[in-house]
């Protein structure tokens, strides 16, 4: 295994990987909406969704990889009722339609409305 790690997406916050390639596979963390200059989480559900999407590129990026080649995602919200707004966004990046699961969790780290991990062909 290989571990994948790049300052343009969040420090991690425990004992655990940005992401991890196994044989062809990347396997990335949950990403949350922190910028990873600021090291602050965004504020609002839009602006978090919108800095997971490029967590997630970064992370993507230092594997060899890209959203084309993203073979499903899990996806957490903190209220289902943000899923319209969640989905518009998503979609703008995951243009490729990869295999999905999206739940409302009771309760995410760090104050997070949603949060995001991936599976992707190198």
């Amino acid at each position: 295994m290989k571990k994948i790690n790049t300052e343009n997406a969040p420090k991690v916050l425990g004992p655990y990987s940005q992401g991890v390639v196994s044989g062809n596979l990347l396997f990335t963390s949950g990403q949350g909406g922190i910028d990873p200059k600021e090291g602050k989480l965004k504020e609002g559900l839009e602006a978090q969704t919108e800095q997971i999407m490029k967590n997630i590129g970064a992370i993507l990026e230092e594997a060899g990889t890209d959203f084309s080649k993203v073979v499903k995602t899990t996806c957490f919200l903190k209220d289902i009722n943000d899923f319209k707004v969640f989905n518009e966004i998503y979609g703008k990046y995951f243009t490729e339609k990869p295999a999905r699961s999206c739940i409302a969790a009771a309760d995410l780290p760090g104050g997070f409305l949603v949060e995001v991990e991936v599976i992707a062909e190198l």
